[in-house]
């Protein structure tokens, strides 16, 4: 028998747990030599609790959105995502806006609180309560402040950050809101930073014979997305249990941008249904114990339901 001796690299502890997957996966296919279409049967064996997990996220309180363009058989698609801090489904439509929210199925009926980026198609759902993800003011403010000189910008940026302090101190003594007088202090400073920022960036003015719409500054857009949107601004100030970000979402995606970077598209329509299927019911194994990640080993629920089809269900919890 032949023996070797290996040098033991140590990797950094970041590093470990997808070290342990690589093998995992590398073992798999070169030594036990298992083909991808098991993948989709793996897929198929999963879909039920796919199925729980999109009912689930369609009754929580607060709810994360977001979508990002992925390469399918050679065409542009969109990976949707809707998910909580324990529960995440993805789906891979051919459309960004409405028309897949709508097949997707999970925001039509939803009447909690959906948690997304402003962009339009959201707000077509009327039934729920929306909130905007103030991280992307918080960089649109930022720009503003360096790239244009605009100094309420960069003072309304304190005060959302401090805004977010604020709640997060309440929330960490148990309180269900911020006092009244609190909330009318932080929303009239920021009623007056936004009427220095409009006075600052006046609206264009239409020349004579001039059609069409009139092209704004950054400065006036944003000043008017937080007029227009200022209640969805405040849902984090007012109702403690929503966010103050759509970070949960951003994240929950980023793995699908990782997976484009590596393999460079998905090569058929099949193949990115059973990854979005397989990479939601793995998130919520990994992520079913409060806040921790379990270590990583073939005996995993996700892995022994690919490798012997072992019948498992989630308790949403």
């Amino acid at each position: 028998m032949a023996t070797f001796r290996l040098k033991r690299r140590v990797a950094p502890r970041t590093d470990r747990g997808c070290g342990r997957w690589r093998c995992i996966w590398v073992y798999l296919v070169e030594q036990q030599l298992i083909p991808y279409a098991r993948v989709r049967q793996a897929a198929e064996a999963l879909a039920p609790v796919e199925a729980q997990i999109k009912g689930a996220l369609s009754h929580v309180p607060v709810l994360h959105s977001d979508e990002t363009g992925v390469r399918r058989a050679g065409s542009l698609a969109w990976a949707h995502v809707a998910s909580t801090r324990r529960l995440t489904y993805y789906a891979i439509h051919t459309k960004r806006g409405r028309e897949a929210t709508d097949a997707i199925g999970i925001l039509p009926d939803f009447v909690g609180v959906s948690v997304h980026d402003g962009w339009r198609p959201y707000h077509a759902y009327a039934r729920c309560r929306h909130a905007l993800c103030n991280i992307h003011h918080l960089r649109e403010l930022t720009f503003l402040a360096e790239q244009y000189q605009q100094a309420w910008a960069g003072e309304l940026k304190g005060l959302l950050l401090e805004m977010k302090h604020a709640v997060e101190q309440a929330r960490a003594t148990g309180a269900a809101h911020l006092p009244d007088s609190d909330r009318r202090m932080l929303r009239a400073r920021y009623w007056g930073l936004v009427d220095t920022g409009q006075a600052a960036n006046p609206p264009p003015q239409r020349r004579p014979g001039q059609r069409g719409r009139l092209e704004q500054s950054p400065a006036r857009n944003l000043l008017e997305r937080l007029i227009l949107g200022h209640e969805e601004v405040f849902a984090f100030l007012d109702d403690l249990t929503i966010p103050f970000d759509n970070n949960q979402a951003e994240r929950d995606l980023r793995m699908l941008t990782v997976q484009q970077k590596v393999s460079g598209s998905f090569r058929a329509e099949g193949g990115a249904a059973s990854f979005a299927c397989i990479r939601g019911t793995c998130r919520r194994s990994v992520s079913k114990v409060s806040g921790s990640w379990p270590p990583l080993r073939p005996s995993s629920l996700a892995t022994r339901s690919i490798l012997a089809w072992a019948d498992w269900s989630p308790r949403f919890v």
